[in-house]
């Protein structure tokens, strides 16, 4: 997928590693120097802010449970929902819901998830945060074909088509009708999720519902004295946009999902809604009492950051004091008075509502939103309770990892890179996506020292393998780098370190830019555990 390109005068050059790397100063239709993307205007009508109360996902109930294994099966389709008071959204979503169910597992016990798909359409289901054998990964090119179809009509042509050529013949895997995936989950308690990972078109698909919470817990987390019960909520964050009848609003070249994939016009630096919701509700409310409240906060937009903030009256109030990061418990606790979360991220927070009086509204704001998107989600405090939780000064013994166990140093560059003509391509390293290549092969059991760099907002995400981040462009990590992790916010100019741990499984893995219009446009690359 191409676009045109950014004329040289609008560049700039990062030193890096003894080498100068050209990047993007500016990429049109990218927005501020903080947000990643491009508005879709809402044509509906929209709702009052605060007057939707905030749904909580069902969680999935197991179809079997034996010899230490858990069972579920979910089937992926289209449904008809109320997002909009008064309007109809057709929706593609697990089991028919947005989110999909919230999927439950303990870690070091096996779930089986039978993926059932009624869908239009291929899809490819991904446990992001997953410790997850490479056939059950979710590779963007091992797809469930539509129930009642066949592997030869989605067998693409000959050079890849889609990415000129260079997706290389190899790698593409068909299941007719559903599959099974294994999720060993040899990991700690932590808050993953699974979304559609479908070759091309996982931003539409994504967009149209397909995403779910995936929880882990361990006896190391339930021994601590945290919030519980109904007082452990999810929180998906997603913006959206939608036509007059309701319907989603999105910029597909090809509407269907069946033919040229990518956006039109100038969409290409990722696609921002202009509807703020939270577990599929606009602008949602949440009575609560005068307790402690975890809060497990997934940004699974497209391209949209946020820096999170509570405020009381439109003045800064509370904290948000994060227990876990994106793939488990912190060591000890950190407050912080706001938290920036890129696509893909998941902050693991407790807030005290002790804090407040009775009948206070507290609200959950994106400081970096504008045009109503600076609006996420209210609080109420509406009565008094006892409260036996507690966030204790040490949560977990997470492992621990040094510089001086990495065993080699590699960088990727994430950025555009200037093609024949006046084209550019998003780019890891310079190189196109190809099935059929690798960009690095790490050894199993091996840490590795990773330098990051970007040209522009770039959440990095690796499957499979966790990292911790060492350091920004020289400097400390940010606070809110904290705790083991699968992506982490790579922003314009900047250079993060990261040390990899590959435990797990061998095989062929990827890492990719989770703007997901980004990855539709090939901004992955693949490497292999050996």
């Amino acid at each position: 997928m191409r676009f045109p390109g950014t004329p040289l005068s609008r560049r700039r050059t990062l030193q890096l590693g003894g080498g100068a790397v050209v990047l993007a100063a500016d990429v049109g239709g990218c927005g501020t120097k903080e947000t990643s993307g491009k508005v879709v205007s809402t044509a509906a009508r929209l709702p009052e802010p605060y007057t939707v109360p905030l749904p909580i996902p069902a969680q999935a109930r197991p179809a079997g449970r034996a010899n230490g294994v858990d069972r579920y099966e979910l089937e992926q389709r289209e449904a008809s929902v109320e997002i909009l008071p008064g309007l109809k959204t057709k929706i593609w979503g697990y089991d028919g819901t947005f989110p999909g169910p919230t999927i439950v597992g303990r870690g070091h016990r096996k779930v089986l998830l039978v993926m059932r798909n009624s869908l239009p359409v291929p899809t490819s289901t991904h446990l992001h945060g997953g410790v997850t054998p490479p056939d059950s990964d979710g590779y963007p090119t091992d797809l469930v074909v539509p129930v009642g179809g066949s592997a030869a009509d989605w067998k693409p042509k000959t050079g890849g088509g889609s990415h000129g050529g260079h997706m290389g013949a190899g790698g593409w895997v068909f299941h007719e009708g559903e599959r099974t995936y294994e999720y060993p989950l040899g990991q700690r308690a932590s808050t993953l999720w699974y979304h559609d990972h479908r070759m091309d078109f996982s931003a539409p698909q994504v967009w149209r519902g397909l995403a779910g919470f995936f929880l882990v817990h361990d006896e190391e987390e339930e021994a601590l004295p945290l919030p519980g019960g109904d007082r452990d909520i999810p929180l998906m964050l997603t913006d959206r946009a939608f036509e007059e009848d309701g319907s989603f609003r999105y910029p597909s070249v090809d509407p269907s999902l069946k033919g040229e994939p990518g956006v039109e016009g100038d969409f290409h630096a990722g696609v921002l809604g202009d509807v703020q919701l939270v577990n599929g509700a606009p602008w949602p409310v949440l009575d609560v009492t005068n307790t402690r409240y975890r809060f497990r906060l997934l940004n699974a937009s497209n391209a949209r950051r946020y820096t999170l903030a509570l405020e009381r009256d439109g003045k800064r109030a509370g904290r948000l004091v994060q227990i876990g990061s994106d793939v488990g418990l912190l060591e000890k606790p950190v407050a912080h008075t706001a938290v920036t979360m890129a696509p893909g991220e998941r902050f693991d927070v407790v807030v005290d509502f002790a804090d407040f009086p009775v009948g206070a509204t507290v609200d959950l704001v994106n400081t970096l939103g504008e045009d109503g998107m600076e609006r996420v989600m209210r609080f109420r405090v509406t009565k008094r309770a006892k409260d036996d939780s507690r966030v204790p000064e040490r949560l977990s013994t997470p492992p621990r990892v040094a510089r001086g166990q990495a065993v080699t140093k590699r960088s990727f560059d994430f950025r555009l890179t200037k093609e024949e003509g006046d084209h550019e391509r998003w780019t890891i390293n310079g190189r196109p996506f190809s099935t059929d290549e690798t960009w690095a092969k790490p050894r199993e059991g091996t840490v590795e020292l990773w330098s990051l760099s970007s040209d522009f907002h770039h959440p990095v995400h690796l499957h499979m393998a966790h990292f911790k981040v060492v350091s920004r462009s020289g400097r400390k990590p940010a606070a809110t780098d904290a705790g083991w992790k699968d992506t982490v916010d790579v922003r314009p100019y900047e250079v993060v370190e990261v040390l990899v741990r590959f435990d797990g499984y061998r095989g062929r893995y990827m890492m990719h830019c989770h703007n997901l219009e980004h990855e539709d446009m090939a901004m992955m690359a693949n490497f292999d555990v050996v």
